[in-house]
């Protein structure tokens, strides 16, 4: 069954990929001795039982016992892990995956702490660069949000063509490179470039390292996890920087970026020793292996055989996510709602010192402070979502009926965040007075992390879990929506905080945000009806029709 619309993004996916039907091959008879795709395995191939015969033919071809006397009429050998293959990333040990799971939290929080590292020091940049508009003053942050948009087009591709540990060590070794050239900037264009670059090479670090730890955790539940730390990590970032920047910044705001320099070489020494991950580069590495070894050129991985190319890139992987964007209901509204919550997180940048420093008389340091109970509150949301993850494997276990429901395994800690969002906005604005201690509007900051990640966790899951090997390109589609969103939204942040004020500005976020927070709700009442009539989801019915129709006709 052929597609355009079904390219292969197997293990970027937090879940179990289907094996795409792009592969220029048909399904293959067991006398040809090629492996079949299945829904079932690691990394979407196993061995069927004729493909065994084959598959120990080749290890004994790579270890040099025989050679083929006619490798041009030797048929097509397409390799797969076999069962409990150590190469498999599935079958590291708990250390080597624990130590995956430390780099990629490593390489997020860096890239995270990036995006606000100037949001301590925009006083002294100010002064040092003359820059007196409020709007241009916006721009370091905004313009490495810029880079979380234009980035991953570019990085999640590649790393599905040439593998997770070069396209993450590159890019990482650029971001570097790119942060210590704004500590040493001459002037206030070349600073707002190099932010810009910086940006842009720090995404690759928010687009692969999902796909990183689906490549080696192939339980659900335990790739799930990973990625409830994952999500937090996005979180920890921003806001350890406003503090690390406005105490470092009173020397000069040029370490500020030093800081950033330091703090990312040392964390390159560590991703330098990162495995390569993704299955089927590591098959393709093992193909290219035994054809020298065996002389025989007709063993390949199924990486190999797929279709590749500008015009492919082009017209499938790059024009999918706009199309999920405008004519899917599920992505369109999620994509609204993950916006307008991303965006009033960067919009925070703006309105914390407004609050802090001219209301409580804080300076930058201390304005930083206060940061931190929105990092609690993300921590916090992790034990919620590892709490309802135990009452979803207890449910499942009973043979309940609800955990079944596609919409109740995600949504519900939607409906629980939505509202502390909301709540925080309001706390914040109506606390915010000089005659009210700043504890008070400071403990907004718990509900507002604990609603943000609840509200992340849980529809990215959902839209994960709706579109299974169309998730990629819906994903990438919200991963644009939103930065574009956050790059946009905290330049009027300033204006509307002082044209309103800060309570009837916080009111105002407060008040869009209710009325996004019913978007969950309405997606458990009507969201079967919803991806019942889904293109990409009757696609997706479609494929695992027939999958189960061949795997049956294999095993009859």
């Amino acid at each position: 069954m052929q597609c355009s619309d079904c390219t292969p993004h197997t293990l970027s996916l937090p879940h179990q990929a289907l094996p795409s039907p792009e592969l220029p091959f048909r399904t293959p008879s067991a006398a040809e001795g090629h492996a079949q795709p299945s829904s079932h395995s690691p990394h979407g191939y196993e061995s069927t039982p004729e493909d065994a015969t084959k598959t120990e033919e080749s290890h004994r071809l790579e270890e040099g016992d025989t050679a083929v006397s006619d490798p041009a009429q030797s048929p097509r050998t397409i390799i797969s892990f076999p069962r409990g293959d150590p190469e498999n990333p599935y079958n590291w040990s708990t250390g080597r995956k624990i130590f995956i799971l430390f780099l990629g939290i490593v390489a997020v929080v860096n890239s995270t702490l990036g995006s606000s590292l100037p949001s301590g020091a925009v006083d002294h940049l100010a002064e040092y660069f003359h820059v007196k508009s409020q709007a241009q003053l916006v721009l370091p942050i905004s313009l490495f949000l810029v880079g979380y948009v234009l980035g991953p087009v570019v990085f999640a591709p590649l790393s599905e063509s040439y593998g997770r540990r070069w396209v993450m060590v590159i890019t990482f070794v650029f971001f570097t490179i790119f942060t210590m050239a704004c500590a040493v900037a001459p002037t206030w264009p070349a600073f707002l470039v190099f932010r810009l670059l910086s940006g842009i090479t720090a995404s690759s670090a928010i687009a692969v390292v999902g796909g990183l730890y689906a490549d080696i955790y192939g339980n659900p539940i335990t790739r799930g996890r990973a990625m409830a730390f994952f999500m937090a990590a996005t979180a920890c970032g921003p806001v350890l920087a406003p503090s690390i920047s406005g105490f470092i910044s009173v020397l000069t705001w040029r370490w500020t970026f030093w800081a950033g320099f330091i703090i990312a070489g040392a964390s390159l020494a560590f991703l330098c020793f990162m495995p390569e991950t993704y299955g089927p580069t590591i098959l393709k590495r093992k193909a290219q292996r035994m054809r020298r070894q065996t002389g025989n050129p007709n063993i390949f991985a199924p990486i190999e055989l797929e279709k590749k190319g500008a015009r492919q890139m082009i017209t499938i992987t790059l024009t999918r996510p706009v199309r999920m964007f405008l004519f899917e209901a599920i992505v369109l509204f999620s994509c609204l709602y993950l916006s307008i919550a991303y965006a009033i997180f960067y919009l925070y940048f703006e309105a914390y010192p407004l609050v802090f420093e001219g209301v409580y008389g804080f300076n930058a340091g201390t304005a930083g402070l206060p940061f931190l109970a929105i990092g609690l509150g993300a921590f916090l949301a992790t034990g919620i979502f590892m709490y309802w993850d135990s009452v979803l494997i207890r449910a499942k276990k009973s043979n309940a009926r609800w955990p079944q429901i596609e919409e109740y395994r995600r949504l519900p800690l939607a409906c629980i965040g939505g509202p502390l969002y909301v709540i925080s906005l309001f706390w914040l604005g109506w606390s915010a007075n000089a005659n009210v201690h700043w504890i008070v509007p400071t403990l907004s900051g718990i509900p507002f992390g604990m609603g943000f990640m609840l509200i992340f966790m849980a529809l990215l899951n959902y839209i994960a879990d709706a579109y299974e090997i169309f998730a990629a390109s819906a994903l990438a589609a919200t991963s644009a929506c939103r930065s574009i969103f956050g790059a946009v939204l905290p330049i009027a942040g300033r204006p509307m905080y002082q044209g309103l004020g800060i309570p009837w500005a916080s009111s105002l976020l407060g008040f869009l945000s209710l009325g996004m927070c019913i978007i969950p709700f309405a997606f458990i009442k009507y969201g079967d009806r919803i991806r019942a009539n889904s293109t990409f989801c009757q696609e997706l019915r479609e494929k695992k029709r027939v999958l189960a129709q061949e795997e049956k006709e294999r095993e009859g």
